[in-house]
């Protein structure tokens, strides 16, 4: 039997509204409302227990721009209801304030691959807080927003963080991200067997169909799925995919 799966609906912030970029470009912005509380607040009365907000903002500049809006949806959720965030996240002081404002998660990226140092020692002080971004464009690692494909394969990169300690990655495509194409299965499947981490699926879910992929690859160490653009797009049902993994929050707050 394998473990219960999240579903993690994704909030997208620029210049404080909720949107969603295809593949990550900033040419290509749809903005879905421009009161991203209240968005929060319709995925967790739908049945989220964890949001997933990026600072898009943040990771084109390097370093947090939206850290007010994130507070805002922290103030209009119940505290009960995890928030992971991701955006230009490089220092110290950034992964504190954040931490002190109620977010359960500071997800590192480029602050993660370029300087080791930071994460080892965020890592140190806040273990179980910290998540590592392993963003993926064919296979090999891309930073600073996407921009900059490096020479890194994912799966050697995840290898190096499992060693350095890392609990928990996110492993997004980012060729499907915004794409509504289905997930990169094998992909997946390639980083999740050849590391002992909790890895979170990022990345072309468009279907209950797609949902129901990943979790029939069986793969235990796959914890979590998010999903922006299909939520908001209406091609996939929140309560329904909660219902389908079964996860067992639900079931105990029912």
């Amino acid at each position: 039997m394998t473990s219960p799966i999240m579903i993690i609906p994704a909030i997208d912030l620029m210049r404080g509204k909720c949107v969603r970029l295809v593949q990550g470009r900033k040419d290509s912005v749809v903005v879905y409302s421009d009161d991203p509380p209240a968005m929060a607040e319709k995925w967790v009365q739908a049945g989220a227990w964890r949001l997933h907000l990026i600072d898009l903002d943040g990771a084109f500049m390097g370093n947090p721009q939206n850290m007010g809006m994130v507070q805002k949806i922290r103030r209009a959720i119940p505290t009960s209801v995890e928030i992971e965030v991701g955006g230009g996240i490089r220092t110290k002081t950034s992964v504190t304030d954040y931490l002190n404002i109620g977010v359960n998660y500071v997800i590192l990226g480029t602050g993660a691959f370029e300087d080791k140092d930071f994460l080892q020692s965020e890592l140190r002080e806040h273990e179980s807080a910290i998540i590592v971004g392993l963003d993926a464009r064919n296979g090999l690692v891309a930073s600073h927003g996407w921009t900059v494909t490096e020479e890194i394969t994912a799966v050697s990169f995840a290898q190096e963080l499992q060693r350095m300690g890392v609990k928990t990655i996110i492993y997004t495509d980012i060729l499907r991200d915004g794409m509504l194409t289905g997930p990169n299965l094998t992909a997946l499947r390639d980083i999740a067997q050849s590391v002992d981490m909790n890895i979170i699926a990022s990345g072309g879910i468009h279907t209950l169909e797609d949902i129901l992929k990943i979790k029939s690859l069986g793969l235990p160490r796959v914890t979590g799925i998010i999903t922006g653009k299909a939520l908001y797009e209406g091609t996939l049902n929140i309560g329904e995919a909660i219902r389908l993994l079964n996860d067992p929050p639900y079931d105990e707050q029912e």
